[in-house]
């Protein structure tokens, strides 16, 4: 099952052996790592190539200019260090990893040695970081509202936004508007029909109304 399911992913993602190398290593490191430590739903690692590997790949091929990659909340390296192993090779590409907590941050930076990934790992809060970067991206990080705070600074240094999101994808649209004025377009995720990625431009705060 897993040969048929890295096939179609090879297919969708038009991946090199290399790279299929590359995240089939990333897989069973991250198998092992959550047997001691919650970095993915166990129930999820069965379906490592769509849930996880082409839900993250799927981002590259709707930005295929872009070099530079920001993922804050990086949490287990999903789309980080999936982006960052399609970017393996390529001139001045780079994936930063962002994430406030030490232990994942420890795994990501095992991932990036073993593999040699054009990454650097970053502990920290993902506001308070000054990265410049074509794409800032997160999944399952915060709610839109929140998610823009967190991605500003990225913004306000040229960034264009691809966050992965679920089927609340336009409540949260609605509800951010409340605090921030931006620009907003849905496209429907390629690994799950309920899902939706969202490009988001033109970023600035709401005044307040008080």
């Amino acid at each position: 099952m897993l040969d048929d399911e890295r096939a179609a992913f090879q297919t969708r993602a038009q991946a090199t052996p290399a790279q299929l190398s590359d995240l089939e290593a990333f897989r069973i490191r991250l198998e092992d790592a959550n047997a001691v430590m919650n970095l993915v739903g166990p129930d999820s690692l069965p379906d490592f190539w769509n849930r996880h590997a082409w839900d993250s790949a799927q981002l590259m091929q709707m930005a295929p200019e872009a070099l530079t990659w920001a993922d804050i909340g990086a949490g287990a390296g999903f789309p980080g260090v999936v982006l960052a192993i399609l970017a393996k090779g390529r001139a001045d590409a780079h994936v930063w990893l962002v994430d406030s907590l030490g232990k994942r941050c420890r795994f990501l930076q095992e991932v990036v040695d073993a593999l040699n990934l054009p990454a650097t790992v970053i502990n920290g809060r993902a506001e308070e970081q000054r990265i410049r970067c074509d794409i800032v991206t997160a999944r399952a990080v915060a709610p839109m509202d929140k998610l823009l705070g967190y991605a500003q600074p990225y913004f306000e240094r040229g960034a264009q936004g691809l966050f992965l999101k679920g089927e609340k994808a336009e409540s949260e649209l609605i509800e951010a508007r409340k605090s921030w004025h931006f620009e907003a377009e849905l496209a429907p995720s390629q690994s799950d029909p309920r899902g939706r990625i969202v490009t988001i431009r033109s970023v600035r705060r709401a005044r307040s109304r008080s």
